[in-house]
């Protein structure tokens, strides 16, 4: 039948060996063993053991049987019912020799029983007359090359697996049965894996233990004496106890492995590539047992293994993590943009601030509202919610300003951010809206909390970090908008104020004149323009009348409009002519300080008398656009009279002309912003287009129907585009 080759022996490790470190080489070369050739000499039809080499007693199993001189099948009956003992009757009958490749033999019986592969050989044992006398048995055990390749294939699945990123838990389970399929006794496999600061141990496989021993041990610490895992991953070497029952290292776990039926365990630290702690990588028997060396090289290899898997599925997690990061920042930031082109797209400051809560719904919260500080009081300025009755809910609940026990009056009082899981303090309609936490965050302008951005959750949604984080940056912007907001709208208010008081609110009633005016700023309202116009009586019925335009834009420019204006007004009743009223004009501007303007000004000043056959107009024109003429058919002539601008020189050269006006003829005064305006391509209004505007208009116009026809051409020719200069006419009809 059958031998067995030699196995080999280790001396036991105790729990307090570290065995040195191999080379992978090494526990390959361990794993697939060293053939030792067995022999044994069989006389007679009973197959007599005569003799037989150290490796045949020792592979057919232990010192009892090391006996000769009886039958095979009485040293081993379990050879009988396989088949061997028949094998050999034949070869002693027949005198041929008989040749078995990976025979699977069972070797002893009972709970001693081993399975066993052989390749062997029966030869025919002959005498010198060629008669048989007996079977020569020689073998070579090939059990642990043939256990060794199936580990070796399950080896190579498991990394195939790990190239393709199957999922951790998959792979170490797989790991586990492999082992404990193949092994050549039974054996228990578990795998812990690492907390990220190496000082716990969490269940990772361990399929052939009971589910009570796996949540008992889940989390235990790393340490010393902490059993046999907790101790291989402090010390980061092999820990070996052949005997749970009386090793100290499992003094605290001694009942729980009595109540899962093991008794020896040997862990082995699975230790990542930079020696860092990943887990540990264990192997549990039912009854005590120090490891062979075949043991050792098996725990090392597949501790290397798991630790392949581990690093890659870390790397993975990793990964992913960085790419959800990434997608939650990109989130974040197209968020916060949306919400910011929001805020500026109404230069409102409560608009601003109702699109700060709609954006925090419901992304953020359920419930959102922002109130303001105005006047001494808490003012709820805007709301958002799911349906028209928590709307209406929140909007009806005001904040007490100086209550204590009110989060808003809190926060506007600290400027700082307040988070809780419950509903706020104070008084309010929590119970029906369903808020279970809330997040107040302070509106800040300058230092100074000037409202407050309140989220109401419900349900089981809380806020974290980063919703508080989100939440403090948009509220940041909101709070930046509102605050340009209401210095634009504070700006365009102070410039439409200063410039209705520097235009005529009312045109007065000229006697025997139709009078009409037209002024258009450039722009948003922003700047004060430079254009300027007026009317007001003299003395002896006379009227004096000017347009005129300052150099420049702004409070400067509104300064020097007021100049303009109040000088003539203080002057034109004590001097003689139009031309001294602008040689006065001239001398104020010249002497004003440097801090109120240095521009020059272009300007047409004149007097007017009513007369029974129309106006009598005596004007000087100072560096202005050329005054018109509409006659009596609405012809325009341009009206030419010489005059140099102001402000620049102290004697300035201007000359009267004089004008008389028949009934139903216009004189037209208008700034540069009605020639310069341009159209889509950039060309300019000019004096052409005007004239040809003026000229086509019906005869016998009222002073505003010239206005009209040239400001529609002017918009005709823009196209609606905004202008870039201030606009300003004057029309004089005599009636």
């Amino acid at each position: 039948m059958t031998g067995v080759p030699g196995q080999h022996s280790s001396q036991p490790s105790t729990a307090r060996q570290s065995p040195t470190e191999h080379e992978p080489e090494d526990d390959l070369r361990v794993l697939f063993g060293e053939s030792v050739a067995v022999f044994a000499s069989l006389a007679g039809p009973a197959h007599m053991l005569e003799t037989a080499n150290p490796a045949f007693f020792a592979a057919i199993g232990g010192t009892e049987r090391t006996r000769t001189g009886i039958p095979l099948g009485q040293l081993m009956p379990e050879l009988v019912e396989q088949g061997f003992i028949s094998l050999l009757d034949r070869v002693y009958r027949t005198g041929s020799a008989y040749t078995g490749r990976d025979s699977r033999v069972l070797l002893g019986e009972g709970q001693t029983v081993r399975e066993a592969f052989f390749d062997f050989t029966y030869e025919p044992r002959l005498d010198t007359g060629g008669n048989t006398m007996g079977v020569r048995v020689i073998g070579v055990e090939v059990t642990q090359v043939r256990h060794a390749q199936r580990l070796t294939a399950e080896h190579r699945v498991l990394l195939e697996q790990i190239a393709r990123q199957a999922p951790l838990p998959e792979v170490l389970e797989g790991m586990a049965r492999a082992i404990e399929e193949l092994a050549p006794e039974q054996v228990l496999v578990s795998v812990l894996l690492a907390d990220t600061d190496g000082r716990h141990l969490r269940h990772g496989a361990a399929p052939s233990l009971p589910d009570f021993y796996n949540r008992a041990i889940d989390g235990i610490a790393t340490g010393e004496g902490v059993g046999s895992c907790g101790t291989a991953a402090h010390r980061r070497q092999r820990v070996i106890v052949s005997d749970i029952a009386t090793d100290p290292f499992w003094d605290d776990f001694r009942d729980l492995a009595v109540k899962a039926g093991v008794a020896a365990c040997w862990s082995t630290p699975i230790l990542a590539r930079d020696g860092s702690l990943l887990g540990t990588f264990a192997m549990y028997h039912r009854t005590p047992r120090a490891p062979q060396k075949t043991d050792l090289a098996l725990a090392r290899v597949f501790a290397d293994t798991a630790a392949l898997a581990i690093e890659r599925h870390q790397a993975e997690q990793a990964r992913k993590a960085a790419e959800a990061r990434e997608k939650a920042a990109r989130d974040d930031l197209a968020f916060l943009l949306k919400a910011s082109t929001a805020f500026s797209a109404d230069l409102d400051a409560a608009q601003t601030l109702q699109h700060l809560a709609d954006s925090c719904t419901p992304q953020l919260a359920s419930l959102c509202a922002v109130d303001i500080v105005k006047g001494g009081r808490v003012r709820r300025l805007a709301t958002a919610a799911p349906t028209h009755r928590q709307h209406e809910l929140l909007a009806a609940h005001i904040p007490v300003y100086e209550a204590a026990d009110d989060a808003v009056a809190r926060v506007l009082a600290s400027g700082m951010s307040e988070v809780a899981r419950r509903t706020p303090t104070g008084c309010g309609p929590w119970r029906e809206l369903g808020v279970t936490g809330y997040l107040c965050v302070p509106l800040m302008d300058r230092g100074t909390a000037f409202g407050a951005v309140t989220l109401l959750s419900t349900g089981a949604h809380t806020f974290d970090g980063h919703t508080v984080a989100l939440t403090e940056e948009l509220a940041r912007r909101a709070a930046l908008a509102a605050r340009n907001a209401r210095q634009y709208t504070h700006r365009v208010t102070l410039a439409r104020d200063l410039q209705a008081g520097l235009l005529l609110p009312d045109l007065p009633a000229v006697p025997g004149a139709d009078v009409a005016t037209y002024y258009h700023p450039a722009g948003e309202g922003l700047e004060i323009g430079g254009d300027f116009y007026d009317v007001f009586p003299l003395d002896d019925g006379r009227w004096a009348f000017m347009l005129g335009d300052v150099c420049g834009r702004g409070a400067i420019a509104a300064t020097t409009t007021a100049l303009v204006r109040h000088t003539a007004r203080a002057v034109a009743p004590l001097l003689p002519g139009p031309d001294a009223v602008v040689h006065a004009i001239n001398r104020a501007l010249i002497k004003r300080p440097a801090s109120h303007g240095t521009g020059f000004v272009t300007l047409v000043y004149g007097q007017l008398t009513p007369t029974d056959h129309g106006l009598d107009i005596d004007l000087v024109r100072a560096g202005h656009t050329h005054p018109i003429h509409l006659d009596t058919h609405r012809t325009a002539h341009t009206v030419e009279a010489p005059g140099s601008l102001l402000g620049i020189t102290a004697d300035p050269e201007v000359s009267v002309h004089h004008l008389h006006l028949h009934a139903h003829e216009s004189l037209l005064l208008y700034t540069d912003g009605i020639t310069e305006a341009r159209d889509s391509t950039g060309r300019q209004f000019g004096d052409d287009r005007l004239i040809t505007a003026l000229s086509s208009s019906p005869r016998q116009r009222a002073a505003h129907e010239a206005i009209d026809a040239l400001t529609q051409a002017v918009r005709t020719f823009t196209g609606g585009h905004d202008i870039d200069d201030d606009q300003a006419v004057l029309v004089l009809t005599a009636t």
